[in-house]
């Protein structure tokens, strides 16, 4: 069973991932609406946002964001190992003395 692609203008792409990014309508909805999949509307939004520079998990990083990230990072895991320290120092002080 040999079925074949529809295929879609790019007009009707933007329209419909300006309907998800500007209105905020979920990409379920309006992939229901139009009689589309899910999952094909998803991708179709991910390359217009990213067309369109709007995501930024996608924006590499500047040396100098870089490093102070790694600082950041250094810091949150001595900061975690310290108070996993008084916790425990804590627990071992609330005990009851025999």
């Amino acid at each position: 069973m040999s079925t074949s692609r529809r295929r879609y203008s790019q007009e009707f792409k933007d329209q419909l991932c300006e309907e998800v990014v500007s209105q905020s309508k979920t990409i379920r909805s309006v992939a229901d609406a139009y009689g589309i999949g899910a999952e094909t509307l998803r991708n179709w939004v991910k390359k217009y946002k990213a067309a369109r520079g709007e995501d930024e998990a996608q924006t590499p990083l500047s040396g100098s964001e870089r490093a102070r990230l790694a600082e950041l990072e250094r810091e949150n895991q001595q900061l975690r190992a310290e108070a996993a320290f008084l916790k425990k120092a804590a627990a071992y002080f609330a005990r009851e003395p025999r």
